[in-house]
């Protein structure tokens, strides 16, 4: 009987640069309450294997089980790869990379059951320089879904080629997820994020914190830090989310900011349904939606 997916979470712990630290802090993401992890099949800037290894210590831990994580990793091609370690042969069709790459990741990933192995989100790392061979490699992606693979997403993407991933005939399975910058340069993706917002597709947020600090020094942030009692970066996170239909990659190395983190969904809820936080929020919404250039 097939496993019944888990849920994106609304933060999701990424893996991103964690190179040989990478086993033990997605252990202690996991202890702290991570149910999201986010890896790639690129050793450039990913170690895919550590990142299932920290995984898989969790579950012979009994800290969680399999089905209770929801597991993204990606396909990156060969201009996002590092040419002397990649996870397929750079010289094969593309399909033929595919193929490679996600048996990597589902090698990564069986946890001592290969025959039960599967990814719950793989995402297209960056459209390909033409477009035809972006959908090509989306239809290779596509022969592994529902099984294997739960749902496709992609990264690094501009809305005419997400447009065409979700208008295009010949594909079959549309993106249930974008990951893109959110930040001033890419216009905070206004644009992107009210088209994905009416098909239900989740906007995965990064470089949230790093390419923002300007927003968490800006007024709404700073007036819900202190109507919270939170620290400013845990406001701008709220705001985020608060804009609705967002996932935030958050990739601390620290295991009390893990723990703060990931309280930050409930606190919202609590804040914003109190009587005294409720209109605090909702100004403070409001305002963070215009400073980014987002309107009702």
């Amino acid at each position: 009987m097939e496993t019944k997916a888990a849920s994106m979470p609304k933060l999701m712990y990424g893996t991103a640069w964690k190179k040989d630290a990478t086993k033990d802090l997605v252990l202690m993401a996991v202890r702290a309450g991570f149910r999201g992890i986010d890896t790639a099949a690129q050793p450039r800037h990913y170690n895919e294997a550590s990142v299932a290894a920290g995984i898989g210590e969790a579950i012979s831990a009994g800290i969680v089980k399999r089905e209770d994580l929801f597991i993204q990793t990606k396909f990156t091609s060969t201009s996002g790869q590092d040419p002397d370690n990649m996870p397929y042969d750079p010289n094969a069709p593309l399909e033929d990379q595919v193929h490679a790459s996600v048996a990597s990741s589902l090698r990564n990933f069986a946890f001592g059951t290969p025959e039960k192995a599967y990814i719950d989100s793989l995402v297209l790392h960056s459209p390909l320089n033409d477009i035809a061979d972006t959908i090509r490699v989306w239809k290779a992606l596509e022969t592994y879904v529902p099984h294997k693979i739960r749902q496709l997403g992609i990264s690094n993407t501009n809305l005419l080629t997400l447009n065409e991933l979700c208008s295009n005939p010949d594909i079959t399975v549309r993106p249930a997820c974008v990951q893109n910058r959110f930040f001033h340069a890419t216009q905070w993706e206004v644009m992107l994020r009210a088209y994905c917002r009416p098909k239900g597709i989740t906007f995965q947020s990064f470089w949230t914190l790093t390419g923002n600090p300007e927003l968490m020094k800006s007024p709404p942030v700073v007036r819900l830090a202190q109507s919270a009692q939170i620290d400013a970066v845990r406001a701008l996170y709220a705001l985020v989310l608060g804009l609705g239909g967002t996932t935030i990659l958050d990739g601390t190395t620290n295991e009390a900011h893990m723990k703060d983190d990931l309280e930050i969904p409930g606190l919202v809820d609590s804040f914003s349904q109190s009587a005294d936080g409720q209109s605090t929020w909702s100004e403070c919404l409001v305002d963070f939606k215009a400073l980014i250039g987002e309107h009702p």
